[in-house]
């Protein structure tokens, strides 16, 4: 889970001569393999999914400041999507060099390391500061809380088994061996080595149609039929 506001204030930022703000904290992105691969996997993912449209911004453990001139209130969601700023890459999010746009939806993955402390300042930061939904998984509990916007309040969401997300267009389904996340398409969200292994399955596929092709083509023209007069 990204870091929470205190830590913005700590001395020993590093910073980079491309924006004003603290670019880092020096602290692990991830408690665990677990809650990393869950980081990864719900980021990649939403970049698919939107990889065509220019104007969604997706980052994860990214810097968020939302007020100029002001280092100590900051957030790094473990995944934000950001709708009507541009892709591309940068150092930290500063809310006012995106034309004031804050993220509109944040995900955060739940570690051992989390206190009941730190989660409320947490929502009360995206609260404060325009988020629309946000959402928590805890992947040891397989539990997922999420909260939507309705006026200047983040209200709970009762019912989070098979809700979809107004912004992104997903659905959740929590099986009980773990959270499902599946596109407007009904495609579900893969791990890097199951789009890896997916990836490979319609390779193999595209040969072995391109090897029956060509020993057909042969077989034809053994015959003496022009394979391209078929």
């Amino acid at each position: 889970m990204g870091i929470n506001s205190q830590w913005c204030r700590n001395p020993q930022y590093l910073y980079s001569s491309e924006v004003d703000s603290p670019v880092s904290d020096g602290q692990l992105m991830a408690d665990s393999t677990l809650q990393f691969r869950w980081i990864v996997t719900l980021k990649e993912n939403l970049e698919i999914l939107f990889a065509q449209q220019s104007d969604v911004f997706i980052a994860g453990d990214l810097l968020w400041y939302p007020v100029e001139g002001d280092h100590e209130r900051c957030q790094a969601p473990d995944t934000m999507v950001v709708f009507g700023r541009p892709k591309g890459e940068r150092r930290a999010y500063e809310q006012w060099e995106e034309m004031d746009m804050p993220p509109q939806v944040v995900f955060e993955i739940y570690s051992y390391s989390n206190t009941v402390k730190e989660m409320t300042r947490k929502l009360l930061f995206y609260q404060e500061f325009g988020v629309e939904e946000y959402y928590v998984y805890d992947p040891e509990k397989n539990e997922l809380m999420g909260a939507i916007r309705k006026e200047n309040t983040l209200t709970e969401i009762v019912q989070m088994q098979g809700w979809t997300s107004p912004r992104l267009g997903i659905h959740f389904e929590i099986t009980p061996e773990a959270l499902e996340v599946y596109t407007p398409n009904g495609e579900r969200f893969l791990t890097p080595v199951e789009l890896a292994s997916q990836r490979d399955q319609e390779r193999q596929r595209a040969d072995q149609e391109h090897d029956r092709a060509e020993r057909l083509a042969k077989r034809l023209q053994e015959m003496g039929v022009d394979p391209s007069s078929i």
